[in-house]
């Protein structure tokens, strides 16, 4: 989803430093520069992040990829294999490469390398993997990467907490951190739209306002107008949900249009709502549209 790949970006750019230093695993990393990520090729290719760092005395590049889903259209390792060879023939600098993965499901089969195995032209491409949900989130809700912070929603919460508290400690944190106020409402923005890859969206208000954050956000973040679009996308497609519902109870029962509540409200597209809608008004029985609410399944 590019929209989170375009947050994503927006906050490695603020806070290069955590970024680098995260990913590398190490703190004597210095950043240079952030630099430009659109390559010259036949075919322009733009990769997420590309970080211009010095490491004991010696430049050296960081790329990052951010996918919230795995990559289908071309493999991932076939994506980074070409991303780093473009990265290469322009600047001639070594690269360290990364994958960072969003949502908890995703970039499993990822195994972090390219192979050729043809003999007389093998190739080899390795980088690295990282998966949010299997980086434990309390080390960085505790520790010094403020920059990872909005992310940290989508890492695993410590033993025994509950989602939702684990979101309400997130963002206290990062309500809590020394930051300029910009800066701060900004990140409170990317957090709460990276968190809608775990949380449903009410889940995410409710908790925000409970905070008493939620009228910063939407009036002073960079992320607001997105915030603003989602939220209204989200009451179109609550409002669809309880219209297919109140054709059936009318039509039918309402004690037999009960059990399609749960597959219905977990529908995000809005075009097949609408379609079901349609088909909720022309059925003539309940195992009709069950027939057509499985086929869409």
């Amino acid at each position: 989803m590019a929209e989170y790949d375009a947050i994503s970006k927006r906050l490695i750019q603020t806070c290069p430093d955590d970024f680098v230093r995260f990913t590398l695993g190490r703190d004597d990393v210095e950043v240079d520069d952030i630099l430009e990520t659109e390559q010259p090729t036949v075919e322009m290719h733009r990769t997420d992040s590309l970080i211009l760092v010095r490491i004991d005395g010696e430049e050296a590049l960081v790329h990052t990829e951010f996918q919230t889903t795995d990559s289908t259209d071309t493999p991932m390792p076939i994506r980074m294999a070409g991303y780093k060879i473009r990265i290469i023939e322009q600047y001639g600098l070594p690269v360290y490469s990364f994958v960072i993965y969003l949502r908890p499901n995703a970039g499993r089969r990822d195994k972090g390398r390219f192979i050729q195995r043809l003999p007389g032209h093998r190739f080899f491409v390795q980088y690295k993997v990282i998966r949010l949900s299997e980086i434990e989130g309390q080390d960085i809700v505790a520790g010094g990467h403020h920059g990872l912070l909005p992310f940290a929603p989508l890492m695993k919460r410590p033993a025994g907490m509950a989602s939702e508290e684990w979101l309400r400690q997130c963002i206290r944190r990062t309500d809590d951190v020394s930051l300029d106020h910009a800066t701060k409402v900004d990140f409170l923005g990317g957090l709460a739209l990276l968190s809608g890859l775990v949380y449903e969206p009410s889940t995410i208000t409710s908790i925000i306002s409970q905070e008493g954050l939620m009228d910063a956000i939407m009036r002073e973040s960079s992320f607001a107008q997105y915030l603003k679009e989602q939220g209204v996308k989200q009451g179109v497609r609550e409002r669809a949900v309880e219209d297919i519902l109140d054709v059936l109870e009318v039509r039918f029962d309402a004690v037999s249009a009960h059990p399609f509540a749960a597959p219905i409200a977990a529908i995000d597209d809005l075009q097949r709502l609408k379609q079901l809608l349609r088909s909720a008004v022309q059925v003539d029985n309940l195992e009709a549209f069950q027939h057509l609410l499985d086929a869409e399944e």
